[in-house]
């Protein structure tokens, strides 16, 4: 008999991405609400079936989602706001739409929830928002409706639910600040957990499991009273049914619980899951001091969630064998969700079999995990005649890739001149103005406009050769045409050539670079319904050819407006790939930087004056830990950007983009970048970034975005004069940007013009305000 397996959860989106386009259609009115809840019903069938065919014990349910976890567990927990509530939809669905994506229609006009980075991964979460008048209660059947669905099914699942410590930590009140967690918020959310605890007893639930990611990270004041308070409410709740108990599996990930495992332990969990991929090392030592309560399962972590390379089965069973001097209960588990990997490798053919055996995506996963228990209770003679083992042992061999002398002797003649330009940032200002020569308060987008079915239809057709490449690039060129001609239209100050021929920001770059891989299908979800496919680091990493030169030096030569070069930068290059696991992320990096580096010269050869390299994931892959900010990670990524961009003249502007993450506490690294100019998402937050940066004394100029492209909704102009109004109040005019939140690549024509011609109207109002303002104080 194996090891107990458990998953901690499964992707939801389907294998050929089911999910998003049946709801993408019902946003559309292509496809009924009825449509939308049978797919599901189907995807959630699909998947509990994989997971049971392949062996896996413990089947997690409730980890499907329409849109997002803490959505669901907002919801779940009545913290609904009452201007989502005011909409009156008759369907419980369109109000969780709103929430995620903002509405604007017949019932109403508002705007989303705040979203941000879960942890260091590219998913984003909805930030939940509870206020003094909301009223903690159960107010949802989802968890259990699944699991009876499941169950109807002839399969036992696992519930999961976002525990009640995390779902705390992560709301915000409508002000966008921590919560101030009085006893009556506390009692409230854990006497629903309670109750749901004793209602999956009523149903027969074996286990249910509790996530709690949040328990990796540096404690402050209070967190583990918090965490005592929470959990000595809900876990007496496991046997409160005469006759029926159930098992709670408090589930961590991400990282490592070894400030908090002593508490952890005292508690007797029945069962704690640990990271044993990146926490490995501190988790261990923990278990070394304080060992595991007699009752306790230990589920260890050592399948990979987060990467797609094939597990090391020899690394797993010795983490798995050290274990089991500590205790006798053991169980083998993902790391974290699988969520955050692809669905299956199989209809790869584009990757040829020697390739495609080093990948695991989550239905491969599936057979490591069953394959990796069976061997941990494997005695050592069955071990050597494992054919399994000595398979997975080939792989690792040291053949699979052959490093490149050329890219190692580029970085090894890089000195500290390489990583700083000259001269300094403040006088680079005033040169760069007078070249430039914008308007205050300049307007300008984040780079990508709509990508219209006909764009992806014609660049299929390129990439399969139903076109000549001739009648493509006159398509690319008559877009640029059109979108040059619309920007100077409406009045925009700097433009952008629109990205039209890119199919994403990561891995066009990675098809004009030598070492990269690419899929066919392996989508992963980022947010919603939107779904991204990162490109495979296979080898050492080097430009092949210019990437984006000659549609920049095309759009800079129909307008006498500045037009913005657009690159991704190495470091969001690197965390939205799939990185390699046997060179370190800082080598990759570097790699990359001197990739990109090329083409910004290059750049700037070709007469482009200002050039934004975004850095959109830059705090995404910051470690959890403050302790390891620096030595593991900023030390070498903030240099790494650098190194992108010093070569380049004074005059030179050099632009950057950050997506949604909380950048108040690493603002001094980023202003260490020596950007000239930083925008970055702002209007689902409170602005308090902006605090930041003037306590700072940031010297980059700043565009926080003025308006969501995330959501369908068009901004009035009085609205964002409003909201440039507020920024205004906490920048200083000279130095601030006006610009959308992030790309438009997502959003359909019809919207975005209106909410840029808003946009540039509300900039040339306040920009008016400001200079009567200047002559009335001069007379």
């Amino acid at each position: 008999m194996s090891a107990l397996t458990s998953v901690s959860g499964f992707p939801r989106i389907g294998r050929d991405r089911e999910l998003k386009k049946v709801i993408e259609g019902y946003w559309k009115g292509k496809s009924s609400l009825d449509d939308v809840r049978a797919t599901a019903r189907q995807l959630r069938a699909e998947h509990w079936k994989l997971q049971a065919d392949a062996g896996v014990d413990l089947i997690p349910s409730n980890d499907f989602s329409y849109y997002d976890q803490m959505l669901d567990t907002a919801i779940l927990l009545n913290a609904i706001p009452e201007r989502y509530r005011r909409l009156s939809f008759e369907n419980p669905e369109d109000t969780l739409f709103a929430m995620g994506r903002g509405y604007q229609g017949p019932e109403g006009d508002v705007t989303a929830l705040p979203m941000k980075k879960w942890f260091t991964t590219n998913y984003h979460y909805l930030v939940p928002e509870i206020d003094a008048s909301t009223q903690i209660k159960l107010n949802s059947t989802k968890p259990f409706d699944e699991f009876n669905e499941a169950k109807a099914q002839g399969i036992l699942t696992k519930p999961v639910l976002i525990g009640p410590y995390t779902f705390l930590k992560l709301a915000r009140n409508p002000q966008a600040e921590e919560l101030e967690l009085d006893r009556g918020l506390v009692d409230a959310v854990s006497g629903v957990y309670a109750q749901i605890i004793r209602k999956f007893a009523e149903l027969g639930a074996l286990w249910v499991q509790l996530d709690e990611p949040y328990l990796v990270l540096d404690k402050e004041d209070g967190d583990t009273e918090l965490f005592k308070a929470l959990y000595s409410a809900i876990l007496p709740a496991r046997s409160a049914v005469a006759g029926k108990n159930v098992k709670v599996l408090l589930n961590t990930y991400f990282g490592n619980i070894a400030d908090i495992y002593e508490t952890v332990n005292l508690f007797g969990f029945d069962g704690v899951g640990l990271d044993l991929i990146e926490g490995r090392d501190e988790n261990l030592a923990a278990i070394e001091q304080y060992g595991v309560a007699e009752n306790t399962t230990i589920f260890a972590g050592v399948i990979n969630g987060r990467n797609i390379w094939r597990n090391n089965y020899a690394q797993s069973l010795g983490l798995l064998d050290a274990l089991k001097t500590k205790t006798g209960n053991v169980a083998v588990s993902t790391a974290s969700s699988l969520l955050h990997v692809p669905f299956s490798t199989q209809g790869e053919t584009g990757l040829k079999p020697e390739v495609l055996k080093h990948f695991a995506f989550a239905v491969e996963k599936l057979d490591e995990l069953v394959d990796v228990a069976k061997l941990a209770d494997a005695d050592d003679t069955l071990r050597k005649e494992s054919q399994a083992l000595a398979d997975n042992q080939a792989l690792f061999d040291g053949s699979r890739v052959a490093p490149d002398q050329a890219v190692a002797k580029r970085l090894a003649t890089l000195t500290d001149k390489d990583f700083v330009r000259q001269p300094a940032r403040a006088e680079r200002r005033k040169l760069q103005h007078e070249e430039l020569g914008l308007p205050q308060l300049p307007t300008t987008t984040i780079g990508s406009f709509p990508q219209t079915r006909e764009i992806r239809s014609m660049r299929a057709k390129a990439r399969k050769g139903e076109i000549a490449q001739e009648t493509y690039d006159a398509f690319i060129a008559s877009q640029i045409d059109q979108v040059i001609a619309r920007q100077e239209q409406i009045g925009l100050d700097v433009l952008v050539h629109g990205e039209f021929e890119r199919n994403d920001m990561v891995e066009y770059f990675g098809q004009h670079l030598n070492g990269y891989l690419f899929t066919k299908n392996a989508w992963v979800q980022s947010y919603g319904t939107r779904c991204v496919k990162p490109p495979i680091v296979w080898g050492d990493v080097s430009r092949a050819e210019p990437i984006t030169v000659r549609w920049s030096k095309y759009a800079q030569s129909r307008t006498k407006h500045v037009v913005k070069g657009m690159l991704t930068g190495p470091v969001t290059i690197l965390n939205w790939s799939w990185p390699r696991e046997d060179i370190s992320n800082e080598l990759q990096t570097q790699q990359l930087a001197l990739a990109i580096r090329d083409e910004v010269l290059d750049l700037e050869a070709a007469g482009i004056k200002v050039i934004q390299i975004d850095e959109a994931a830059l705090r995404e892959k910051l470690p959890l830990r403050r302790s390891d900010w620096h030595k593991k990670y900023l030390d070498w990524a903030i240099p790494a950007f650098r190194l992108v961009h010093s070569a380049v003249k004074p005059t030179t502007q050099i632009h950057t983009h950050m997506c949604y993450s909380e950048f108040n506490d690493i603002i001094k690294d980023i202003d260490n970048m020596d950007a000239d100019v930083i925008s970055f998402e702002a209007s689902r937050g409170d602005l308090v970034v902006l605090d930041a940066i003037h306590d700072a004394h940031f010297e980059t100029e700043v565009g926080p975005g003025v308006y969501d492209i995330h959501s369908p909704r068009i901004p009035s102009t009085k609205e964002l004069v409003e909201r440039i109004h507020a920024i205004l109040k906490k920048a200083d005019a000279g130095r601030v940007w006006i610009n959308p939140d992030c790309g438009l690549k997502t959003r359909g024509n019809e919207e975005t013009w209106p909410s840029l011609t808003h946009m540039v109207e509300a900039a040339k109002t306040v920009r008016a305000e400001l200079a009567n303002d200047s002559q009335a104080s001069r007379n």
